[in-house]
């Protein structure tokens, strides 16, 4: 549609966690919905090279793209909003840009030049910037710039972004800055110097906004607007208000109504329409208006923060609309649980997911949630450690293999049904080198998974060190828990059940990353429809015997 690919910066002031990864995905979401090829990409300050070795009490989850890139969780939204894959390009931290330019200088690529922040680190944050812009694929890309202006970290993003807006030319860039109007409850009103004494650091590093996204809890007025448009140098019409909405999925058509994008698409030259949200507003209707509800139960050991497990969460949202239920999701802590108190947390639930996560605590705990729904017939998913958790269950409970465990566990288990992946016992890095991103597998004919996926051959999103160890198939097939999902090339088991179980899928894969507003994950919309069911039948038979 265009010639020039148009570049958006997006920058966040006066606090963290305001919403520019949505604020940009809704964006995104205008564009793409009048016929823009856009993408998104977040640059992160940080110097871990990825989030993969962060706690996810510091970062939130993990996200992991097709292509194997352990990222921002952010790009989950990018994906979600838009349903198209994001790759290795779409995140950059400071961490990968420092050990680039330090990797060209050991090469020799700088010709004995002292290598400084300007210009070689800021080139090299250019040079990301428009990696995808100039593979042609896209028209607009719009790029995030974690954390907040005045952060010391940020400082060499926020000049480069001065300098690609110079470089670029007139109408081929340009800068929104999200920035938070706080409501004085004492003073009874909303005050503008925050904004203001942010977009003033903005300016103070030779960048000026072209539209301010106003973060608030109260309807901006139209003569706030105007002193804000007057004190930071923006026509008044490119005040935009970002008012708290009930769902993140509300805010592509609170920007739309407040004319974000046709603010954004006037200033980079380009043509607007009115953005074709047919599909969009059908999943909100379906959303916001359940015909049931059921109740699952998130097993895991980081509940406490909702962002650790963000893209399960956000895959029951997109499953729930597909059922037009509502998916209530009660966080269960695994380090709370036991057999002594898995009936009381668990027996009002309509169906249990133990969730993926890393080392020993709460193991115990996931393992006595999966003994429970396995013998009181609760629809289960386990993912990835849930999935392995899954088998260890079976072995101790079923097979009598009572030490059976993972070797991450107990590395001295007699029974490791659960093993180090041969590819990784001779790795001793932590960062970036487990098996990741998207993998093949084959579907056994006649298993669940064959009936939900409606094929022979998937290929998932994947992040782990440990599997199935082959050694005990046999003997734990012979017990009647299938391995119905294979990777073809290495024999990996990927998906089992208990065909005798109501429903009970354990995956090796995280099916959530995968799950967009447009294309819901099969394994999700199936998991909650075998949990209504389960509840409908339930409630049939307590009016029976009533």
């Amino acid at each position: 549609m265009t010639t020039t690919t148009k570049y958006i910066f997006v920058t966040g002031g006066v606090t963290s966690s305001l919403g520019k990864g949505i604020i940009a995905a809704s964006l995104a979401k205008l564009l793409q919905a009048q016929g823009y090829r856009t993408t998104i990409q977040k640059l992160d300050p940080y110097i871990n090279v990825d989030p993969g070795t962060l706690n996810p009490y510091e970062h939130g989850e993990c996200y992991v793209t097709d292509d194997g890139a352990e990222t921002d969780l952010d790009l989950g939204h990018y994906e979600r909003f838009l349903n198209v894959p994001t790759s290795q390009s779409n995140n950059v931290t400071t961490g990968r840009i420092y050990q680039s330019v330090i990797e060209k200088e050991r090469r020799g690529e700088f010709l004995g030049k002292t290598v400084q922040v300007i210009p070689h680190i800021t080139d090299e944050i250019k040079h990301r910037v428009q990696i995808l812009g100039k593979s042609g694929d896209y028209d607009i890309v719009i790029t995030e710039i974690g954390g907040t202006v005045g952060d010391i970290e940020s400082l060499p993003y926020v000049e480069a972004v001065r300098q690609l807006k110079w470089e670029l030319g007139e109408n081929n860039a340009i800068v929104i800055h999200l920035t938070l109007v706080p409501y004085l409850s004492a003073a009874g009103e909303l005050k503008t110097k925050p904004t203001q004494h942010s977009v003033k650091t903005l300016m103070e590093s030779g960048v000026m906004a072209d539209v301010l996204v106003c973060r608030t809890e109260h309807e901006l007025p139209t003569d706030l607007r105007h002193k804000l448009a007057k004190f930071c140098n923006v026509r008044p019409e490119a005040v935009i208000q970002s008012i708290d909405a009930s769902t993140i999925y509300d805010v592509p058509n609170l920007m739309l109504d407040e004319g974000l994008d046709k603010v954004v698409l006037k200033k980079l030259a380009l043509d607007s329409s009115l953005p074709d949200l047919t599909q969009w507003n059908q999943f909100l209707i379906r959303h916001k208006n359940p015909i049931g509800e059921v109740t699952i139960g998130l097993i895991g050991k980081y509940v406490e923060l909702q962002d650790s497990y963000k893209s399960i969460l956000e895959a029951f949202i997109h499953a729930g609309a597909e059922n037009e239920v509502k998916v209530k999701i009660e966080s269960i802590h695994s380090e709370h649980l036991t057999a002594d108190n898995a009936a009381d947390k668990l027996k009002h639930l309509h169906g249990v997911l133990v969730a993926p996560g890393f080392g020993e605590r709460g193991i115990e705990g996931k393992i006595d949630a999966v003994k429970y729904v396995r013998e009181h017939n609760i629809p289960f998913l386990g993912i990835c450690l849930g999935m392995q958790m899954a088998v260890i269950e079976y072995s101790r409970n079923v097979l009598g293999l009572d030490d059976a465990n993972s070797t991450e566990m107990n590395e001295d288990t007699s029974n490791p049904v659960i093993d180090l992946m041969e590819s990784q016992k001779t790795i001793t890095d932590k960062g970036g080198t487990m098996r990741l991103g998207a993998w093949d597998c084959e579907l056994l004919d006649g298993s669940i998974s064959k009936d939900i996926y409606q094929t022979n051959a998937i290929k998932e999103r994947h992040r782990h060190r440990y599997e199935f160890n082959n050694d005990y198939k046999a003997q734990i097939e012979a017990a009647g828990m299938k391995a119905t999902g294979l990777n073809p090339e290495t024999g990996l088991v990927e998906i089992v059940e208990i065909p005798s179980h109501n429903w009970f899928v354990g995956v090796q894969y995280h099916p959530e990353y995968k799950s967009t507003v447009a294309n819901p994950h099969p394994l999700f919309v199936a998991f909650v429809k075998a949990a209504l069911n389960f509840k409908t039948n339930n409630n049939s038979v307590s009016m029976a015997q009533n």
